[in-house]
């Protein structure tokens, strides 16, 4: 097994991990309690806030324990099929690995939270005007990274090794073509000789 292929995404993760751990802390010691600070024409918000949900506080007013359930277990289940094609799928490409490791280590950190702290702390707010995104972190931005690396991979209509196993297919059907007409020219030759 070629292990240099994993190198970048170890990196990626750890990194992603690193910086998501310490501005969460940096929030909470630097921002909880305070308004919000506002840049660039209001277009870049750093507020604190809590967040028991998922992103954008999707399922955030579920029962305690559903939503342990739904918010932690489900999305430990589907990191570990992410990080299992990452690491032992031969088929996966070098953007693939990187997209998993982008995903792996924001939604690893979020998960983090919810199973330490039960909430998990968002402190970035981006848009213009009254069109806003929801408050995120360093997690989320490296989530939402993996996802868009993998969205144009999704609809590419097939591998080059697929393509070139159709190629390969129909080359053999026509030699096989041509084998079999001249076979059965080989066959008719023959009658006629015996005709004779």
């Amino acid at each position: 097994m070629n292990y240099k292929k994993f190198v970048l995404p170890l990196v990626i993760m750890v990194l992603v991990v690193l910086s998501d751990r310490m501005t969460k802390v940096w929030a909470v010691e630097t921002l909880k309690g305070y308004p919000s600070q506002s840049y660039l024409g209001d277009s870049f918000r750093i507020i604190y806030a809590e967040n028991e949900g998922a992103f954008l506080s999707l399922g955030s007013d579920l029962p305690e324990n559903v939503r342990f359930w739904v918010l932690a277990i489900i999305p430990i289940l589907a990191l570990g099929y992410f990080g299992f094609t990452l690491f032992f799928n031969n088929e996966v490409g070098p953007w693939q690995r990187i997209a998993f490791a982008f995903i792996i280590a924001g939604g690893g950190s979020n998960i983090i939270d919810r199973i330490l702290e039960g909430k998990v702390v968002d402190f970035l707010n981006i848009g213009i005007g009254d069109l806003r995104s929801g408050i995120f972190n360093i997690a989320d931005m490296a989530i939402m990274a993996g996802l868009f690396l993998i969205l144009p991979m999704a609809f590419k209509s097939s591998s080059p090794k697929k393509q070139e196993s159709v190629s390969a297919e129909g080359e053999n059907a026509d030699e096989n073509a041509e084998t079999k007409a001249v076979e059965e020219e080989t066959e008719e030759t023959s009658k006629e000789n015996k005709g004779e």
